[in-house]
């Protein structure tokens, strides 16, 4: 029941007509400053308003993210599943320690680094021969 809620909230919360309303209370309650005469009950409730619906929000965008994030990660699951070339003992990096991780990062970044060099290279030894 909460998914459904979750979705439905982080839908609606994400349309135009959300911010509208939500920029129209603010107005209306610049607007009714001068009414009340900005006393402190008048700033109370909008601090009080926007505190609790941003606590609110917290846990349903948490909560979207986490949905997207499962979702997200079963497709690159899948996709290293199905690549011949690819290694799938790391379908599951999400799971390691930190310290692996990093390891792992530093490892790649290694890669990415030497193939930028071989790639300058070879760009390097192009223009070299064409003179």
């Amino acid at each position: 029941m909460f998914t459904r809620l979750a979705k439905a909230a982080a839908g609606f919360t994400g349309r135009p007509l959300c911010f509208c309303l939500a920029l129209g209370t603010v107005l209306v309650w610049a607007i009714s400053g001068p009414l009340f005469k900005f006393s402190d009950t008048w700033q109370l409730v909008i601090n009080t308003g926007t505190t609790i619906i941003t606590f609110l929000m917290v846990f349903l965008i948490q909560n979207t993210q986490n949905r997207d994030t499962a979702a997200m990660q079963i497709k690159l699951d899948e996709l290293i599943h199905v690549t011949d070339a690819a290694r799938n003992e790391l379908l599951d990096l999400e799971e390691l320690e930190e310290d692996e991780l990093e390891r792992l990062r530093t490892r790649y970044e290694e890669m990415a680094r030497k193939a930028r060099q071989a790639s300058d290279a070879r760009r390097a030894h192009g223009r070299d021969s064409q003179r």
